[in-house]
């Protein structure tokens, strides 16, 4: 516990002062990083098993990534848009090359990037589907989290992430998640796309049924709408594959990607697409002073180089089912059910996942909880094989308690 008017007591004395509330953090106060460990303000060292909601995917400093940064800070660092930059054409053409697709248009966070293809597949509607004016329509999954801004939380089927900010904008129909039928049912000539994210991670990390991602591909197929993958959290290797659609065979016609692709430096984020898509922005239609930024661009394209040559998804994948196979072996009562893919895994537990987090803290393991009774572990991709038995031992004591 922190001693009375520690660095930690101040500095949790200061937040709560003068910071909006809009978090219920745990009370550590970190300090630094290095790979997947972390440390506070009073120098305990702690395993970081949220990696930051999976932006810090590659670990905390990691020393490549730190290197481009650095090198990018000393020559220039913001241009806009409004000129062009060194860096963008070769981080473009990374992006296109590692996940096979024609077109790129970076943004910064991951919510900014959802709206972006949001207004890519209207466009799209209305110029080449013609679809009729004002009448276009995006569906959506239940318990779907893409993000916080008023257009993202007014699809929302969560009440908290919309309670007093209507009105909202019109245009979304949601259907249950997994439920290849509902969509097919509820598609019209007015849809333009599908948005959905190939594993729920706020909602609790929820798997869908096998093959629905692929009978969502052939729903809109049949109906001429796009589908939208939203990779913000499960892409760039975080359950083993490159995409989470890629454990299907699935290749979306938007694919949005973000928070690791920054490496836990940055806000780097961006849309994917054919040229069809993409192509149909014209100067003026969209914009952002951020993004593709030089510095924005080398970070993206060093954490890009991390993933080349496939070995961190082979052992993301091996680490996954190792952490899986063993939750799935303990003999806790409090323990419901364990899901994931990859190093994206969640605990559902028959007890409030809150003082699990807080008993983990307490044994130096940071990991948060999620709709109440969810345990999320996402550890950076990085994590060895000792470590990742150091944190099972610890998950055990803290699951039997």
């Amino acid at each position: 516990m922190a001693t009375s008017h520690s660095r930690t007591d101040v500095a949790i004395a200061l937040e709560d002062r003068y910071g909006a509330r809009i978090y219920r953090p745990l009370d550590v106060v970190l300090e630094r990083g290095d790979g997947c460990w972390v440390f506070d303000a009073e120098g305990r060292r702690y395993l970081d098993c949220l990696s930051a909601y999976s932006a810090a995917n590659f670990g905390h400093s990691n020393p490549l990534l730190v290197a481009a940064a650095a090198e990018q800070m000393g020559k220039i660092a913001l241009t806009s848009r409004a000129f062009r930059n060194a860096e963008l054409p070769g981080f473009l053409q990374a992006l296109c090359t590692t996940f096979g697709f024609e077109m790129a248009l970076p943004m910064n966070t991951g919510a900014e990037a959802v709206e972006t293809a949001i207004k890519a597949a209207r466009k799209w509607a209305y110029e080449v589907k013609r679809v009729p004016a004002e009448s276009a329509e995006i569906i959506v999954c239940g318990n779907n989290f893409h993000g916080r801004t008023i257009a993202v939380v007014g699809f929302s089927s969560e009440p908290a992430y919309r309670r007093s900010f209507g009105p909202f904008a019109p245009g979304f129909k949601t259907v249950p998640y997994g439920d290849a039928d509902g969509l097919r049912g509820a598609m019209s000539e007015r849809t333009a796309a599908f948005l959905v994210e190939p594993i729920q991670g706020e909602a609790g990390v929820i798997v869908p049924p096998d093959g629905f991602l692929r009978q969502a591909l052939e729903a809109c197929r049949e109906r001429r709408a796009l589908f939208i993958a939203d990779e913000i959290q499960t892409g760039l290797g975080r359950t083993g594959e490159l995409l989470a659609c890629d454990h299907e065979g699935v290749r979306p016609d938007i694919a949005v990607v973000g928070k690791s692709l920054g490496g836990g430096l940055y806000p780097v984020s961006a849309v994917l697409a054919a040229r069809e898509i993409l192509g149909l922005f014209q100067p003026g239609d969209h914009g952002s002073t951020f993004a593709g930024n030089p510095l924005a661009a080398a970070i993206g394209r060093a954490v890009l180089q991390l993933l080349e040559d496939g070995e961190l998804l082979a052992r993301v994948k091996a680490r996954g089912r190792r952490l899986v196979t063993a939750l799935e072996g303990f003999a806790s009562p409090i323990v419901r059910e364990v899901r994931g893919r990859g190093l994206m895994i969640g605990i559902e537990l028959t007890t409030p996942a809150r003082p699990v987090c807080e008993r983990l803290a307490r044994a130096g393991v940071l990991c948060k909880e999620t709709h109440g009774t969810v345990l999320r572990l996402t550890p950076p991709l990085t994590l060895d094989g000792e470590t990742a038995e150091w944190l099972l031992a610890r998950l055990a004591t803290a699951l039997e308690a």
